[in-house]
């Protein structure tokens, strides 16, 4: 049996943003900084599991997809604050608080 299809809906959205808003504000750093922010700010939002995105996508409301998009905006936002920050750090802590 495989589960490969089976993922959170928010890790789309997550990538999504950052690949749209810090790609290019945050150029001079590495790859390793954006999927900490991906990790960080996914840490943030509930879990949606689904199967295939475009489950999700029909069965919310047009308000729920926009509270949505503001969820993932403002974690992303704060995840990307918070990595850069703390990214000089000796010892990087492995729990974000809000």
């Amino acid at each position: 049996m495989k589960f490969d299809s089976i993922h959170n809906y928010y890790e789309t959205l997550v990538v999504n943003r950052i690949m749209e808003t810090l790609v290019d504000d945050y150029s001079q750093f590495d790859e390793d900084f954006l999927q900490d922010v991906a990790c960080v700010a996914l840490n943030q939002l509930p879990a949606r599991y689904v199967r295939h995105d475009v489950d999700m996508a029909f069965f919310l409301s047009s308000d729920e997809r926009i509270e949505m998009t503001k969820s993932v905006n403002e974690a992303v936002k704060t995840a990307a604050q918070h990595v850069s920050e703390h990214r000089d750090n000796d010892v990087r802590p492995n729990t974000y608080s809000q």
